[in-house]
């Protein structure tokens, strides 16, 4: 091929339209540059290329033959025809093929009318199906706390596998297999939760079918919502107000706290608390902790430990820094532990008949939720069921509520006050942030005029930064993403880079990004740093708009510790709010 590897731009012809552009693009790229869609399934924009499912194909006039448009690169002179009724044809044949190998049962799918591959079939008037024999036989694995395998819908597009090593860093996913018998499997075929599998469920979000789904809880909370014996809470995580309304045809980053909060009580939620005020909680907890080990001498780096795929990413994968973990639980574990107690306690309830509802953009949480370090002393949890946003946002439609026409609600007292700090824990450098809004003050021995620190706001990568205060100069880093997170740790580990605290979230974007998240709306994908930075932009604005923007000012979170908590790290608080991790092998990890 006579590619011209010096020239800035390289001429090629699409379409019989004439176009420069940069050596390394590829002609899908080339053509979305004229407005020209080339259909595609295993293609991500944020993942290596794979060009495995060859819908994308397209005619280039001098190899005689089609090309993938996703993987080939263009090269001076090259002409491309992107569509003709042989090239229309020759996709739909591929879909085709796909279709006979899928299961026939897209009305009772979870991904019905929001599947890329019925989406496909669609555009290219696929109506009936033209072959018949064996379909690939494979039973769903359903043991899994947070995520479900069905290997019978998989097309072997790769993206899964590509998320979970390139993004991830965790590899746990492999094609198995050949042929006709191919299949995408932890190592060994081993079940999800007995794998190296952290839980995070960006397989879920990549996926274009529903290979992969979380654990649902939908219907063990529709069954405590109907039973008149118990007192059901819920609680609403930060990022959650800053996706859901995607669900209902708004575009990312239109902030929907209140109508969230009047939808649940439709639902028949007797009391709907926020996360956020756990959030606060947290800042204080790990505030306290951080400067007890800076005056004492260590251990530090202090990491971050409210991201539970983070947690469990840390226990398989660098078991030797978990001492450096704050011990702190996750703002939702602290919540419910309150509802159970606290809550409870001021409402005259018995602990016993309150079920607790978290609300999570995290696929990982139902697993958090059932660990044994967050349930009671007789092993009931503190968390009874984890809904996922794209769960919630089902229950609402199920449930015949027009979420647009809602007024807007307000979080139940005590738990549902809470500071702009709190709102800030769903995007990547909000909790670095929100601690160091407590911590300036506390080293300072005063008020300090900084309220903002966009020195560790990122949505994507990695930050490090240095700050004066009081006294002292603190090195923080803040990863998201667990590749990003292993570049950091590996020079913790070796020596290289010494920090004060470091904030780790697995995944990408932080909570806005998490596996729990909505399916994207047309004119995005997941990992999209456009769609991660409007969900972030949303919480900033919430938190901008309040008045009460230090979690330590937090005066819900003051009483809380007057009557009941005694003070921060205190034996009592200790109890309820501070947990530890474990060193675990892929087997065994429950």
């Amino acid at each position: 091929m006579n590619r011209n590897e010096t020239n800035p731009r390289v001429e090629v012809t699409i379409d019989d339209q004439k176009i420069s552009v940069r050596p390394g693009t590829t002609i899908m790229e080339a053509a979305e540059t004229l407005g020209i869609h080339i259909p595609r399934l295993c293609h991500h924009p944020d993942l290596s290329l794979m060009g495995s499912c060859r819908v994308c194909i397209v005619d280039v006039k001098e190899m005689g033959y089609y090309m993938a448009s996703c993987a080939q690169e263009v090269w001076a002179g090259m002409n491309v025809q992107t569509n003709s009724p042989q090239i229309r044809q020759a996709r739909r044949d591929i879909v085709e093929l796909l279709l006979e190998n899928h299961p026939m049962d897209c009305q009772c799918c979870e991904r019905d009318g929001n599947c890329e591959l019925q989406r496909l079939a669609y555009t290219l008037g696929v109506r009936e199906r033209h072959f018949a024999g064996e379909r690939k036989r494979i039973p769903r694995d359903t043991s899994g706390l947070s995520v479900i395998r069905d290997s019978e819908r998989c097309i072997l597009c790769g993206r899964c596998t590509r998320v979970c090593a390139e993004v991830q860093g965790v590899h746990n996913l492999s094609q198995h297999g050949r042929g006709f018998h191919t299949v995408v499997t932890p190592a060994f075929g081993a079940a999800m939760d007995d794998s190296v599998c952290i839980q995070c469920g960006q397989c879920i979000n990549v996926c274009p079918v529903a290979s992969f789904l979380e654990k649902d809880h939908t219907q063990r909370v529709w069954k405590a919502l109907d039973d008149e014996r118990l007192h059901v809470v819920v609680q609403v995580a930060p990022s959650i107000r800053a996706a859901i309304a995607e669900g209902f045809d708004h575009p990312p980053g239109t902030p929907a706290a209140g109508r969230t909060v009047t939808a649940l009580r439709r639902l028949g939620f007797h009391a709907v608390f926020d996360t956020d005020f756990g959030a606060d909680l947290t800042i204080l907890e790990e505030s306290h902790e951080f400067l007890q080990r800076l005056q004492q001498g260590g251990p530090l780096p202090i990491i971050t430990s409210c991201s539970p795929g983070w947690i469990n990413y840390l226990e398989k994968f660098y078991p030797d820094l978990i001492p450096l973990a704050s011990t702190c639980r996750s703002p939702m574990s602290m919540t419910s532990a309150l509802a159970k107690t606290y809550y409870a306690r001021k409402q005259g309830i018995d602990p016993s008949r309150i079920f607790m509802v978290a609300i999570m953009p995290c696929v990982a949480k139902k697993y958090e939720s059932d660990r044994p370090e967050h349930r009671t002393a007789d092993g009931t949890p503190y968390t009874d069921a984890v809904l996922t946003t794209r769960e919630l946002i089902w229950m609402i439609k199920s449930y015949g509520i027009e979420f647009d026409k809602l007024p807007e609600g307000e979080f139940d007292a005590p738990l549902g006050i809470a500071s702009g700090a709190g709102d800030i824990f769903g995007t990547t450098g909000g909790v670095m942030e929100a601690t160091l809004r407590t911590a300036a003050e506390k080293l300072a021995g005063g008020p300090v005029d900084q309220l903002e620190f966009h020195e560790v706001r990122a949505v994507s990568g990695l930050k490090e930064a240095l700050f004066e205060l009081g006294d002292r100069t603190i090195r923080v880093g803040v990863a998201n993403g667990l590749v990003n997170a292993r570049t950091l740790l590996d020079k913790v580990a070796s020596g290289e880079k010494q920090f004060h605290i470091i904030e780790i979230m697995a995944c990408p974007g932080g909570c806005i990004g998490g596996g729990g998240q909505p399916y994207p709306v047309t004119g995005h994908l997941v990992l999209d740093p456009d769609l991660l930075a409007r969900r972030a932009k949303a919480l900033y604005r919430i938190d901008q708009a309040k008045t009460l923007r230090r979690s330590h000012e937090n005066p819900a979170v003051l009483e809380l510790y007057r009557e009941f908590l005694g003070e921060p790290g205190g034996p009592l608080a200790h109890e309820l709010l501070h947990t530890h991790y474990t060193p675990k092998s892929p087997r065994g990890v429950r």
